[in-house]
């Protein structure tokens, strides 16, 4: 048995403004290609398939043109699962008919019924779809204990593998935070004011379990619980991240083997850092301009519109940051009554919140002569 595992297409993505349509489509064309090159007996989607509840139209579209391509050209059949940011009724639609024609969406929990059963030489896999689901919606539908997202998920498993020999090869796909997992700042807490994680062990008697949620490509527990990641980057934190997705196969004895296969994005998200006089000079060699940028200034001094000069560039450029900022929020200096400070105080004040550092001798005179010209040009407007 051979199947393909992605997650987290999260298509209709805005990132930092840009609207990420083209680029998804840019991938998906890839994976597309490699369904017809791989040849695999499925391909498996486990959640967050759309960025929000109600995706807008071009995301839509995108979806139709990549499953029409799958299951009309290659006749590969697609099992797909609610993520936490899908509509489970929208998703679902007319999942009944769809099954027909290869494709087994599971929307909402109470749809989740039969397990997907497809043969290989050596028998059936048994493919056992859970989608995302809060405890609350668990608790009245299976298991009126599923008090936490851990005895939620349980109750799921116990439901399918009601279903299931005991001796199947089964493939389970869910969209969980498993303890241990690394996650990344692009990523919806799955649940408010209680425990989000479920430990690995729940997933102990499938012979492969395909997870979605966390966007970094990461095994969790044992080496058959895997995260696919995300199809792109969704924020500056993975900027270190291989996106890339999962080819499976399963032996006739279980044993499960695995190949990571990487996408080519469009465009890269990258953290770059320098002074500004460096980034305006030509671009290193093999550095692509068009890659969406967060910078990072080393520049102790004032800069002038470096978003503006900068872009001139390197017209992806999302984010810019200041090393000498102060980032942790916390008042430096003086903290008298402002109101009885000089102005001299309470630029030296302001000066050692932003940079960390005291003014210097230099610095203390630089800012007298201008103050001095400033009240200089007062007394000629009052004169």
């Amino acid at each position: 048995m051979r199947f393909l595992h992605t997650s987290d297409w999260h298509l209709g993505r805005i990132f930092h403004g840009v609207h990420l349509t083209e680029d998804q489509a840019v991938v998906l064309d890839q994976f597309v290609n490699l369904v017809g090159d791989s040849k695999p007996d499925a391909v498996v989607i486990a959640g967050d398939v759309f960025d929000r509840a109600v995706p807008p139209p071009e995301a839509v579209q995108l979806l139709d043109e990549t499953l029409s391509r799958i299951l009309l050209d290659y006749q590969i059949p697609v099992i797909m699962i609610a993520g936490n940011h899908d509509s489970p009724e929208r998703l679902g639609f007319g999942n009944r008919l769809l099954s027909r024609q290869g494709l087994h969406v599971v929307g909402p929990l109470a749809s989740m019924n039969d397990p997907v059963v497809i043969n290989d030489a050596a028998g059936p896999v048994y493919f056992l779809p859970m989608p995302y689901a809060e405890s609350a919606v668990v608790r009245s539908l299976l298991d009126e204990n599923a008090a936490d997202c851990e005895r939620a998920m349980q109750a799921q498993i116990n439901h399918v593998l009601r279903q299931v020999p005991a001796d199947a090869r089964t493939v389970a796909i869910a969209h969980s935070f498993i303890s241990g997992g690394e996650s990344s700042e692009s990523e919806r807490f799955l649940s408010v004011g209680g425990v989000e994680t479920v430990t690995a062990g729940v997933f102990s008697r499938f012979n492969y379990t395909a997870l979605g949620h966390l966007h970094k490509p990461q095994t969790v527990g044992k080496p058959n619980i895997r995260y696919s990641g995300s199809l792109l980057k969704y924020s500056f934190s993975e900027s270190d991240h291989e996106k890339g997705l999962y080819l499976v196969d399963i032996n006739q004895q279980g044993e499960v083997s695995t190949e990571r296969i990487k996408l080519a994005p469009r465009r890269d998200v990258r953290c770059v850092e320098g002074m500004l006089e460096d980034f305006l000079k030509r671009p290193k060699l093999g550095e692509s301009v068009e890659d969406y940028l967060q910078i990072t200034l080393q520049d102790d001094g004032p800069v002038l519109d470096p978003m503006g000069r900068l872009r001139a560039i390197y017209p992806n450029v999302l984010e810019i940051q200041r090393t000498q900022l102060n980032a942790t929020g916390e008042l430096r200096g003086p903290v008298a009554d402002h109101r009885r400070l000089t102005d001299h105080d309470l630029f030296a004040s302001f000066f050692e919140q932003v940079t960390g550092v005291k003014l210097n001798s230099e610095q203390e005179a630089g800012f007298a002569a201008a103050l001095e010209e400033v009240y200089r040009d007062r007394r000629e407007v009052a004169g």
